[in-house]
C-alpha cells in the first residue's frame, strides 16, 4: 500500500482515488505485442518532485521488461491500451475502447478493499477533492500538524533515532526478545495460536495513532489493556538480511526514516513503506510492552504484548535496542 506523507496530501489524490507513494499492484492483461496472449503488468506509484509518478513495468516471457511512466494513471495506461487495441484489431478480436477505461481502475485503486485501506491512512481528511466512500477509519486519530518546526527535512534531523542500522537489530533484538519474552509468555492462559487468531480481528480496537511527546507519531491504547495481552503484530515486507542492509542505505539516501525489525539471523521485517501501525511504537527507557518472536505453523510472527497493564490513552512504548 505504501505510505502518504502529509506534505503530499494536496497532490496525491483525485476525486475517485488516493495515490500513496510506494503503492504497487500486479495484474494480467492483454499483451501489447500479441493479440491473443496476456502478460503481467506491475503498476506502481512513486513521488517525483512533489508530484505523483505512475509507472507500469511490462513483464512478458521472451522480451526484456518495458517500463512506462506518466504523471497520471490514465496517461500511463493509455500507452498500453493503444497498442493492445491495435493488436486485437489485427487478430479480429472484440474491439477495445481505451477512452472509456479509467487509469485508477486499472491500477486497482478503486477496488473496495484497497479503498478502505487508503481511506484509513493518517491525515486523509485533508484530501479536499476526494469523495470518501467508506468514511475515515476511527483507528487513526491524527492531527495534521506533523512538522512542528515547519520543515519536514528538519524534522528528520530532529529525530535521528529512526535511522538505526540493521546491524544493531542483528546483535540485540533476538537476545532481548528471548530473555523478556520467555518470562512473560509462560503466564498465558490461552495458547498463543488462539490469542493470535483473536488479535487479527481485534487489534484495531486496541490502539490508535496520535502525536507523541516522545517524538513524531506514536501508538496509544484505545482501551485498557491487561498485562500479557497481545496488542498488535509488527508487519511489513520480509527481506533477507543483505537486502535489508541495502534498503536501509537507499532510505538514508532519500532522507527517509527506516522502520525495520529482525525476525532471526536471516530475515528482517521492513515496515518502512508498508506494514501495520506497530512501526510507530516509540522506544523508551520505561517500556510498557515487549516484542516477542512467536512461531506458528505458517512461519514466524513478531507480536507486541503488554508487559504490564496499559491504561486507555497511554502511549505504547517498547525498550530501545542498543549495540553490545
Amino acid at each position: 500500500m505504501g505510505h502518504l506523507p502529509p506534505t503530499l496530501l494536496p497532490t496525491f489524490h483525485s476525486s475517485i482515488a488516493i495515490f500513496p507513494p510506494g503503492y504497487e499492484a500486479s495484474r494480467l492483461y492483454w499483451s501489447m505485442r500479441h493479440g491473443q496472449k496476456r502478460c503481467r503488468y506491475v503498476c506502481s506509484v512513486e513521488e517525483h518532485e512533489g508530484c505523483p509518478e505512475f509507472s507500469i513495468r511490462v513483464i512478458e516471457q521472451g522480451y526484456e521488461d518495458l517500463v512506462l511512466t506518466d504523471t497520471t494513471a490514465k496517461g500511463v495506461w493509455d500507452k498500453v491500451l493503444g497498442p493492445v487495441a491495435e493488436r486485437r484489431a489485427e487478430t479480429g478480436m472484440l474491439r477495445l475502447f481505451p477512452v472509456y477505461l479509467k487509469g485508477e481502475d486499472l491500477f486497482g485503486l478503486t477496488i473496495s478493499a484497497v479503498t478502505r485501506i487508503t481511506e484509513s491512512l493518517p491525515g486523509v481528511e485533508a484530501c479536499s477533492r476526494y469523495r470518501f466512500r467508506y468514511g475515515r477509519n476511527p483507528m487513526l486519530v491524527l492531527p495534521l500538524s506533523i512538522n512542528p518546526s515547519g520543515c519536514a527535512r528538519s524534522e528528520l534531523q530532529t529525530y535521528p533515532h529512526h535511522e538505526r542500522s540493521v546491524a544493531a537489530f542483528c546483535k540485540k533484538s533476538n537476545s532481548t526478545v528471548a530473555e523478556r519474552g520467555s518470562s512473560h509468555s509462560k503466564h498465558f492462559v490461552h495458547s498463543k495460536s488462539s490469542q493470535y487468531r483473536r488479535l487479527t480481528s481485534d487489534w484495531k480496537t486496541n490502539v490508535y495513532l496520535a502525536h507523541s511527546r516522545i517524538q513524531g507519531l506514536g501508538l496509544f491504547a484505545a482501551r485498557d489493556i491487561e498485562k500479557q495481552t497481545m496488542v498488535i503484530e509488527y508487519m511489513g515486507d520480509i527481506l533477507r538480511a543483505e537486502v535489508a542492509m541495502r534498503k536501509e542505505l537507499l532510505y538514508k539516501a532519500k532522507n527517509r526514516p527506516a522502520y525495520m525489525f529482525r525476525v532471526d539471523s536471516e530475515r528482517v521485517i521492513d515496515a518502512t513503506r508498508s506494514g501495520s501501525p506497530a512501526r510507530y511504537i516509540n522506544h523508551s527507557c520505561s517500556p510498557n510492552c515487549v516484542a516477542e518472536v512467536v512461531t506458528f505453523e505458517r512461519g514466524h510472527k513478531i507480536i507486541i504484548s503488554a508487559a504490564r497493564r496499559i491504561e486507555r490513552g497511554e502511549e505504547v512504548r517498547k525498550r530501545e535496542f542498543t549495540e553490545n
